[in-house]
């Protein structure tokens, strides 16, 4: 959530310089240096319980840089803060992605979090009664871990684009930077997005450009009016505090999230066809090597790009906590059949907003109360307590009533 305080007073909780160097035992390792990562961690160290993070990435904020080169956000930098530094810069500026990747960095240095980068995880078991994190040939040994590796992990890309004609230039949405990767003629970009919008926006201005997929509807305001401005606010509050798991509506939005398209935010349908884009209907297959819709009509094209989102594999945790979807089961990030592991930055964790930079930090909190409670009530083996192998009740929530200053600075 929003949050004014600097955080100068904050106790860095990670392990001392000579045990930072070593494999551990840890008492929590955090698999995932992002946002949801870096909240956590700020959590911990005021906590002061010790801890480290690993990250794939060799440097902080990666995820963010490698992104297209003209991405924006479509949440303005108030509503972009992590817990105890708010984001820089005007409140209703729309930050560009450097400037969050710049963001995250300055985060967890300010605050000193023990990232370790270039650690990428590739499996999570158990032994006995500690976690095991490995890391290739490394190992790490811990008593709670936290995955936050976020909800988008894996680039979706459907099974017949190996059938499209070679000489097709194919990228997903991850992969593109800029027009002048692609080839003269036209560009299909398949997937009606935010993402989708802004890219065959962008790719319009020198080649021809069809947008492939339903049609989301878009935002009742565009960003960064004076009517989104007034709007804003409540929109926030709704998807804070209103679309949760704890609501009859906030539940069936969830049940439904998945399936349905997320309106446009700052491309407009309108705007796409004054560029000379044209929309046209989803991509269902290949005749000939080239992409053919679901009206039969086949594109003409040299380039594809695949705005087609992402999809999360967790298959990579050796544990029976996966439900027949492949996602976690879990209660506000609480696995309570495996004590001890806890997931922040899933979609719809707690509510609409949990998946945004502004939303992961109540998750976070809400996360690391349940890793005290356990740690302090002896649970943890570290902690001179029992083995941790028995139960572990949640411990209820305390932040469903928003603060009165919600959305304020």
């Amino acid at each position: 959530m929003l949050d004014g305080e600097d955080g100068a007073n904050v106790q860095t909780g990670k392990w001392p310089d000579s045990r930072v160097g070593e494999p551990g035992p840890f008492l929590t390792v955090v698999i995932g240096g992002g946002q949801a990562g870096l909240a956590i961690g700020y959590h911990l160290a005021q906590c002061d319980l010790p801890f480290v993070i690993l990250d794939a990435h060799e440097r902080i904020g990666d995820a963010w840089r490698k992104r297209w080169d003209s991405l924006r956000l479509f949440t303005p930098a108030r509503y972009n803060g992590l817990p105890g530094m708010p984001f820089p810069g005007p409140a209703h500026s729309f930050p560009t992605k450097d400037e969050v990747a710049d963001y995250l960095e300055a985060y967890a240095t300010r605050f000193d979090l023990p990232v370790r980068t270039g650690v990428r995880v590739d499996r999570l078991t158990q032994e006995g009664d500690r976690f095991v994190v490995a890391a290739g040939d490394r190992r790490f040994e811990a008593e709670q871990v936290v995955v936050a590796t976020g909800a988008y992990q894996i680039p979706r890309i459907p099974a017949f684009a190996s059938e499209l004609d070679p000489t097709i230039v194919q990228m997903h949405s991850t992969e593109y930077r800029n027009p002048s990767q692609l080839r003269e003629s036209g560009v299909l970009v398949v997937g009606a997005g935010n993402s989708g919008a802004e890219v065959a926006l962008e790719a319009s201005r020198g080649h021809q450009t069809w947008l492939s997929g339903r049609d989301t509807g878009h935002e009742p305001t565009r960003p960064g009016t004076a009517p989104d401005r007034l709007l804003t606010p409540v929109l926030w509050f709704i998807v804070s505090h209103v679309l949760t798991v704890k609501t009859p509506i906030g539940r069936m939005v969830k049940r439904k999230f998945r399936d349905r398209g997320i309106p446009l935010a700052r491309v407009r349908r309108k705007a796409l066809a004054a560029a000379g884009v044209e929309c046209v209907p989803r991509t269902a297959g290949v005749r000939d090597g080239l992409p053919e819709l679901e009206d039969g009509r086949v594109l003409e094209v040299a380039n594809v790009i695949w705005c087609t989102g992402f999809v999360s594999d967790f298959r990579w945790i050796e544990l029976p906590i996966l439900a027949e979807d492949g996602h976690p089961v879990h209660d506000r990030g609480v696995a309570e059949s495996e004590p001890g592991l806890y997931f922040v930055g899933l979609v719809f964790q707690y509510s609409l907003s949990s998946v945004l930079i502004g939303g992961v930090g109540r998750d976070a909190e809400h996360v690391v109360r349940n890793i005290a409670s356990r740690v302090r009530g002896g649970r943890s083996r570290m902690n001179g307590g029992p083995t941790g192998t028995g139960v572990v009740h949640p411990v209820p929530a305390t932040d469903d009533v928003p603060r009165p200053d919600v959305g304020r600075r």
